[in-house]
């Protein structure tokens, strides 16, 4: 453990997903001082509809855990 999750529009490659999971589990690696192999990443692709009961789960309803909240309204991606 730590575990991070990420959730974002369809349309990456797999090489870019790749990519962003070996940055994200550096970054928790020199953060936490947690070794790689207690590391996991999942990466999750929705489309502009999907996202929208998505956003509401994930940012609107957990605002009390939300570090950094995004600065759109995910209306303006459909």
């Amino acid at each position: 453990m730590p575990h991070i999750s990420v959730k974002m529009l369809k349309g990456r490659t797999e090489e870019q997903k790749k990519r962003l999971s070996a940055a994200l589990s550096e970054a928790l690696i020199k953060t936490l001082g947690v070794s790689d192999t207690h590391v996991s990443v999942t990466i999750e692709d929705f489309t502009p509809v999907e996202w929208q009961d998505e956003f509401k789960r994930e940012i609107t309803d957990k605002k009390a855990v939300l570090y950094k909240a995004p600065k759109y309204d995910p209306k303006d991606l459909l």
